[in-house]
């Protein structure tokens, strides 16, 4: 096992990989920028500082971040989750300078890295695909006629990248020509790649997706499904688990088939497998995110073995030492309901504005079935720099109702003075009929209008 643990990221993502090191008796080193070095989260802790505060000359900074872990004597990195941790280089470059990175191998990012690639090694594992050609688009020519072949509306999305950019809607072929060159403009100002492909638009779908942990042994579990409809610019804003739109066949169909899929890429670590609910209650795959998710918490807090919560840092932490997988599906116990917040420092009000500043008062709640992951004290400024995320506040109890009624709780307890959150947003949503009866889709954010209460 690894006694020194590189962690390369910040924020709440560093605060919850260290604490699983110091449970498990490893020494966290973290990485900082400048705008980092003196947050309540490294204080005391063996800090390495980067470079200046923009993450593009610190936490990006793949030759930095493998030589500090390197010169720290770490002899394992976590890249957690955003910034550099489904770059297959950098997983090269640990691997070259004899850091283990915790993570897929660099074959297993590259494949599901790429759209077309994904779709084909899915598909052939038994994965329904959304209806589309499995292939990039040459020219806006060529979108047309996929598009008039599958049906409008149809969605340009990039090959490469993710998270909502590089995506573009056609609803007819006038509109084909400026989706096409705006599709590809902004795939390749985000992710240095022009290439896009074509889906069949599906409206008013359900966002659900599987988290897998696998070793190197070929032994793959799940840990059931999260919903992630509630969205916003293609953002998660609240998780769940399980999904109250999907049957129990289709459940399983799909759970057994995401297992054999991960297998098959020969997948190692933690992985989720995204997929869109059509109208007909039909889970189709959209990717594989090779990493860790913000929202894997959700997925812990149904998760039992023996009745003992699981920890999927360390499963990671275990895999990538050459561990066999300590879980099997026939221990593996999912139990009740489980709901997270993300809470952001953000006006929900005013856009969604970010709002960086000093936290002047910090009250978070707990009790049984309440969970909050955080980097923040009061006092703690929050960068201009990075993700405004503040916390992550989970609920798990018997049922939905009662794990909705113990996070409305959760949320009207919590105070953060000194900048804005979205928490009123998150207490409309939940207190919303639309939330209660599970009437909503990817298109709106349900109880909330962009002014406020809807």
């Amino acid at each position: 096992m690894f006694h020194r643990l590189f962690i390369a990221n910040r924020g709440e993502v560093a605060a919850r990989i260290a604490r699983t090191c110091d449970a498990m008796g490893i020494t966290p080193v973290f990485a900082v920028s400048e705008a980092d070095r003196d947050a309540p989260y490294v204080a005391g802790r063996e800090v390495v500082v980067l470079g200046k505060s923009r993450a593009s000359e610190s936490y990006l900074r793949m030759d930095r971040v493998v030589q500090a872990a390197v010169q720290s004597r770490c002899t394992a990195l976590h890249p957690g989750w955003g910034f550099l941790s489904e770059n297959e280089v950098f997983s090269t470059l640990c691997e070259q300078y004899g850091v283990t990175f915790v993570g897929p191998p660099a074959h297993a990012m590259h494949l599901m890295g790429r759209k077309t690639p994904a779709k084909r090694a899915m598909n052939a594992s038994g994965l329904k695909l959304i209806p589309g050609r499995i292939g990039t688009l040459e020219d806006a020519d060529d979108a047309r006629a996929v598009a008039n072949e599958i049906g409008y509306p149809v969605l340009i999305k990039a090959e490469s990248g993710g998270g909502g950019r590089g995506m573009r809607i056609a609803r007819s072929d006038k509109e084909i020509e400026r989706a096409y060159q705006e599709a590809t403009a902004e795939a390749t100002a985000a992710f240095g790649d022009p290439r896009v492909f074509m889906e069949k638009l599906i409206e008013k779908g359900r966002h659900v997706e599987i988290q897998l942990m696998a070793d190197r042994y070929g032994n793959v579990v799940h840990l059931g499904e999260r919903d992630c409809t509630v969205q916003r610019n293609h953002q998660k804003l609240i998780e769940e688990s399980p999904s109250l739109s999907i049957t129990d066949e289709e459940r399983a169909r799909t759970l057994a088939s995401a297992v054999e899929a991960t297998r098959q890429i020969g997948y190692v670590g933690a992985g989720t497998m995204e997929f869109l609910l059509d109208g007909d209650g039909t889970l189709r795959f959209m990717e594989m995110n090779t990493r860790l998710q913000v929202e894997h918490t959700v997925s812990e807090m149904r998760s039992r073995v023996d009745g003992s919560p699981v920890d999927l840092v360390e499963h990671q932490i275990r895999v990538a030492a050459g561990e066999r997988l300590a879980l099997t599906q026939d221990t593996l116990e999912l139990v009740g309901h489980a709901i997270e917040c993300r809470i952001n420092a953000e006006d929900p009000s005013d856009g969604f504005r970010p709002a960086p500043g000093k936290i002047t008062k910090w009250k978070w709640p707990c009790g049984d079935g309440v969970r909050v992951d955080t980097h923040v004290k009061e006092g703690y400024v929050v960068p201009p720099f990075y993700d405004s995320l503040l916390c992550k506040i989970l609920t798990h109890a018997d049922t939905r109702e009662e794990a909705t009624k113990k996070m409305i709780d959760a949320l009207e307890y919590f105070e953060c003075e000194g900048v804005p959150t979205t928490a009123p947003m998150h207490i409309a949503i939940l207190k919303s009929k639309a939330w209660r009866t599970n009437q909503y889709d990817t298109s709106f954010i349900p109880g909330w209008s962009a002014g406020g209460h809807s």
